[in-house]
């Protein structure tokens, strides 16, 4: 592998992470949004898989988003029969979101980031001590 596949294979991390990332902003975002009217489904958690593809441009494997789905887990259910989305009996459904695993996906998605990123600065700082050694 040469310094430039490896410097797109730690890109096409970063590009996987940035998305997954964006994914997590937009379910804590929208951890605590109710249904508008009684029967209505509230914001339902988004989950994102990754896979690996050859890309002919590179040459190599690179990290790719394989899909983003709906989890099919329940809705949280909240006593408030005041509030414009109670069914009969005065519950609203919230969100299948908990932010507090929201928030460790964020954490883990950034560690992954970072890594991605300090790969490609040692590639590049490996690539130009070569170009240096063979110019002196």
């Amino acid at each position: 592998m040469d310094f430039m596949t490896g410097i797109d294979i730690a890109a096409s991390g970063m590009t996987a992470q940035t998305q997954r990332i964006r994914i997590i902003a937009q379910n804590i975002a929208n951890a605590d949004s109710a249904a508008t009217a009684p029967g209505q489904d509230p914001y339902r958690r988004q989950q994102i898989t990754f896979k690996n593809v050859f890309d002919p441009m590179v040459g190599d494997k690179v990290v790719k988003v394989a899909s983003v789905t709906n989890d099919q887990s329940e809705f949280r259910r909240k006593f408030d029969p005041s509030h414009p989305a109670a069914d009969a009996t005065g519950y609203i459904s919230l969100p299948n979101v908990n932010p507090i695993i929201e928030t460790a996906d964020l954490q883990e998605a950034s560690r992954s980031y970072q890594a991605s990123l300090s790969a490609m600065d040692l590639l590049k700082t490996m690539a130009s001590e070569t170009i240096k050694r063979m110019s002196a």
